[in-house]
């Protein structure tokens, strides 16, 4: 999707300074925190994936998405996953009041030993595929120069770029049509583009960046 999420290489947003991000808390407020703990709580119910929880936050409006913080846009994508998936109503959420008429939903909940390991180990997103690897290391590629009307992670500033193919990571989980429910593997590659290939002319040439792509992001040079 051609979204404001997608704002890397864009002009106009300053430098990024990580360092002053460092020396800031986690959560700049309790209800951060809150929000973190729900949105880990309610995933842990497999009802939807990491794909379509970044899809529900990109299809806000660019304004909204652009005024809002970090978490606000976590908060607008849980909710409107809970509506989609069943787990409450619109009415519940503008109310906070639970309909006692509604079924109960029975889940079985993510216990308080078991949330450490279920955010730092997650599961896997590799997958086994019959289908061989279509680039191998040291190949040039190209960049598919596409417009998606949905989730992508191919990002827009190395889109028709030129680059070499450095490392093959195996079959991963397909972002694309992971975000429609469907799991789905494609291969996945590290592609190091120079500066020069991304940006033009530049001061500093003698660098460039490494991005994971998927094989149906690349074409043949």
């Amino acid at each position: 999707m051609n979204g404001w999420h997608d704002v890397g290489g864009v002009h106009g947003f300053g430098p990024i300074l990580p360092n002053r991000e460092c020396e800031k808390p986690v959560f700049q407020a309790e209800w951060e925190a809150r929000v973190f703990a729900l949105t880990v709580a309610v995933e842990y119910l497999d009802k939807w994936n990491l794909d379509e929880s970044r899809y529900a936050i990109e299809k806000q409006q660019p304004a909204d998405y652009l005024k809002n913080s970090y978490y606000e846009n976590w908060l607008i994508s849980l909710e409107r996953l809970m509506i989609e998936k069943g787990l409450i109503t619109y009415k519940e959420l503008e109310s906070g009041v639970m309909n006692a008429n509604s079924p109960l939903n029975e889940f079985t909940p993510l216990h308080v030993d078991e949330v450490e390991g279920y955010i730092y180990e997650g599961s896997t997103t590799q997958m086994d595929i019959k289908r061989c690897p279509h680039f191998e290391i040291g190949d040039m590629v190209s960049v598919a120069n596409t417009n998606s009307i949905g989730h992508t992670r191919l990002p827009r500033y190395v889109r028709g770029k030129r680059g070499v193919v450095q490392d093959q990571h195996g079959a991963h989980v397909f972002p694309d049509q992971n975000a429609l429910g469907n799991r789905i593997g494609e291969h996945l590659y590290s592609v190091y583009f120079s500066a020069a290939e991304i940006w033009g002319n530049v001061e500093e040439a003698n660098f460039g960046v490494n991005v994971d792509l998927w094989e149906s992001y690349l074409e043949v040079v």
